[in-house]
């Protein structure tokens, strides 16, 4: 099939034919082989269309054209970080602190269990409550808030990058007072 497209496309007495019908036509048949014969017609030929306006009309209006559109902001192709050094720093205390918290948490709570003054009370939870497992446990919640506060801390909304900081400190608050509260259940 690509050979046929081949032979078609270059076989020199199909570009010759033209099924054209009418005297126009054959007119404009015939005077494009005399000019095709004469070498002195060809050369005369220019190489690339002409301007339609003197060159120097031409370059100052191209010039003035393509002006506005160099000037012209263009948004990136990508996204640049909204974070700041400073927040970034914040960011990763707040990890720090999420985590510390959760770890108390599940070590109250592994205390207080331990010694029969109490349960865990949530379901999801309750599985690793008698285990180490519960360290570990403990530590998704904070991972999913420092991903949420980071993503908020580099998102485009501006009324999200004021309050990136809150998921982290809200999920640390309760992990830390779940901990004082098991820890106060311990004599």
């Amino acid at each position: 099939m690509f050979l046929a497209t081949l032979v078609l496309l270059f076989s020199p007495s199909l570009a010759m034919a033209n099924p054209a019908s009418g005297p126009e036509q054959s007119a404009v048949r015939n005077t494009h082989s005399e000019e095709s014969s004469s070498t002195d017609a060809a050369s005369s030929l220019p190489d690339a269309p002409q301007p339609k306006a003197d060159a120097e009309a031409s370059s100052s209006s191209i010039t003035a054209a393509a002006d506005p559109l160099r000037n012209a902001p263009v948004k990136p192709a990508a996204h640049g970080s909204y974070e700041t050094v400073r927040e970034r720093k914040i960011w990763y205390g707040l990890i720090a602190l999420g985590h510390s918290a959760a770890v108390f948490d599940a070590y109250s709570t592994r205390r207080a269990i331990s010694g029969n003054y109490g349960v865990e009370a949530d379901p999801v939870m309750r599985p690793f409550a008698n285990s180490n497992a519960m360290y570990f446990a403990t530590q998704v919640t904070p991972t999913i808030l420092d991903f949420v506060g980071h993503r908020m801390m580099t998102i485009e909304h501006p009324w999200m990058r004021r309050v990136w900081w809150v998921p982290q400190v809200a999920g640390s608050g309760l992990s830390l007072g779940a901990g004082i509260h098991n820890y106060r259940l311990v004599p």
